[in-house]
């Protein structure tokens, strides 16, 4: 008959939306009296709070995100970077980030230096060269002169496109011990174009008084900005070459002539083939009038079996009356397997491509230098393409 009693008196009433826990917080909280007011104002606040916190987390996980990409780059430069020196990665970098006023970083050239006190001749040995100052790719050659010797210089094969020419090529230069100190290396790098001037890249001048030439010295140099050892002007000459193998057909065709310098009158050029170190056949053109320009355009054919084109020298003189009324020679151009440099290079391409006209301009050398070329240097053996 108790189960209607009503609870204990001493028994406090929860209040309502709360559960009553037994504990120490749970009592604290249901004795605390709370205002109407504080009642309505915690649970804004809680929200926002709650808002901050998710506003937090949110702002920490954008800035990982964001730092995640520049951490992948960081490793991906790194590993880049391990398989190449930094010595050759950083200064192009640090060349880019410069200013237009700053000087600008060139090149550089391995070369060998030996000096016979006995034929008193410099050796100068041409390794390689490096970072070549050029927009985009380049066909470098280099031209290698000594102050004392005028009219005298070497130059290269060209290397087609390419920044890093590895030349391995050697040339002696005659120059008395007395000489050495106020004697000056000059090694000019050039970019090699068909029809057009060909293009100043980078410049060495050492002067050979500096150098210790007891011992054979091998050392990179620094190249500088082209123009301070341009060479004397002697005029160039604009030359197609064309050869048949099956009919043992050669074709000269003497386009034009130009910067042969004012003074000079009635120029015309004088085509002459060589065996075997022999004048063998002789042709020249007519004279223009006037013109350090002149326009020839006139072709000469030669029969050279194919069994003696690799003892042929091909030698391009441009005569003139100078002062004097009478015809001088202004230069020459040596063409064949006894040539070096670009000569030798278009004679190559000539080879090369079989039945096909291949035109370039030739700088005039002096004539006293393609004589001694003639006289000494020793013939390559060039591939050739039979028919």
């Amino acid at each position: 008959g108790k189960m209607g009693r009503p609870p204990d008196t001493h028994s406090t009433p929860a209040p309502a939306g709360t559960t009553a826990v037994p504990g120490l917080i749970p009592d604290l909280v249901a004795r605390t009296p709370w205002s109407p007011w504080a009642l309505a104002v915690l649970p804004l606040a809680a929200c926002i709070l709650v808002s901050c916190l998710l506003c937090a987390i949110c702002c920490c996980r954008h800035r990982r995100h964001r730092k995640e990409p520049r951490d992948k780059e960081a490793v991906g430069l790194g590993s880049a970077r391990s398989t190449t020196t930094t010595h050759l990665v950083q200064p192009d970098v640090d060349n880019l980030e410069s200013s237009p006023g700053e000087p600008q970083q060139w090149g550089r050239l391995q070369l060998s230096l030996e000096y016979d006190f006995g034929s008193q001749e410099i050796r100068v040995g041409l390794k390689q060269a490096a970072d070549l100052k050029a927009v985009g790719t380049a066909d470098p050659y280099a031209r290698v002169s000594i102050s004392t010797q005028a009219g005298h210089r070497h130059e290269t094969k060209v290397h087609r496109g390419t920044l890093c020419p590895m030349f391995d090529e050697t040339c002696c230069f005659h120059v008395p011990q007395a000489e050495l100190p106020g004697a000056t290396l000059q090694v000019q790098l050039l970019d090699f174009k068909c029809f057009s001037g060909h293009e100043p890249l980078d410049t060495l001048s050492l002067p050979l008084g500096t150098v210790d030439l007891q011992h054979i010295l091998e050392h990179w140099y620094q190249l500088g900005p082209p123009g301070t050892t341009e060479p004397e002007q002697t005029g160039e000459l604009w030359v197609s070459l064309q050869y048949v193998p099956g009919s043992g057909r050669l074709s000269v065709v003497v386009l034009e002539a130009r910067g042969l310098g004012p003074g000079l009158r009635e120029p015309y050029v004088k085509v002459q083939l060589m065996l075997n170190q022999k004048k063998w056949k002789k042709r020249k053109t007519s004279a223009r009038k006037g013109s350090a320009t002149p326009y020839f355009n006139e072709a000469f054919t030669f029969l050279v079996p194919f069994s003696q084109v690799q003892s042929v020298d091909l030698v391009l003189a441009v005569w003139a009356r100078g002062l004097h009324f009478r015809a001088e020679p202004v230069g020459k151009v040596l063409l064949g397997v006894r040539a070096s440099g670009q000569p030798l290079q278009h004679w190559a391409d000539m080879l090369a491509h079989a039945r096909r006209p291949i035109a370039q301009w030739h700088r005039l050398q002096p004539a006293r230098e393609v004589d001694h070329a003639l006289a000494l240097h020793p013939r390559l053996h060039l591939p050739l393409l039979h028919s």
